[in-house]
């Protein structure tokens, strides 16, 4: 099915929906995700910045986050969620 072409006074312009590939999330669906996304990634650059104002730093891995001090050791336990991260500096 090809666009019904608009002829209206300037350039000569079509209008197209674009559909999802066949076996996509619906649209609602990938907008939820976003959203989901945006808050995590906005949630670790806060906890970065809380951790930097303590001299620490905090770095993820596949198994989970970790803080760092300035020597380069391990100042909490390995493979924490941010929440654990969270309340651990929430405690400092």
């Amino acid at each position: 099915m090809s666009p019904v072409p608009r002829n209206e006074d300037g350039i000569p312009r079509t209008r197209t929906v674009l559909t999802p590939p066949p076996g996509g999330a619906p649209r609602e669906e990938r907008w939820a995700g976003a959203n989901e996304a945006k808050a995590e990634k906005l949630g670790v650059r806060s906890l970065k910045r809380q951790a930097a104002a303590q001299g620490l730093e905090l770095r993820h891995s596949d198994s989970g986050y970790s803080l760092i001090d300035s020597a380069r050791k391990p100042v909490s336990g390995d493979n924490m969620t941010l929440t654990e991260v969270e309340s651990w500096l929430g405690r400092v």
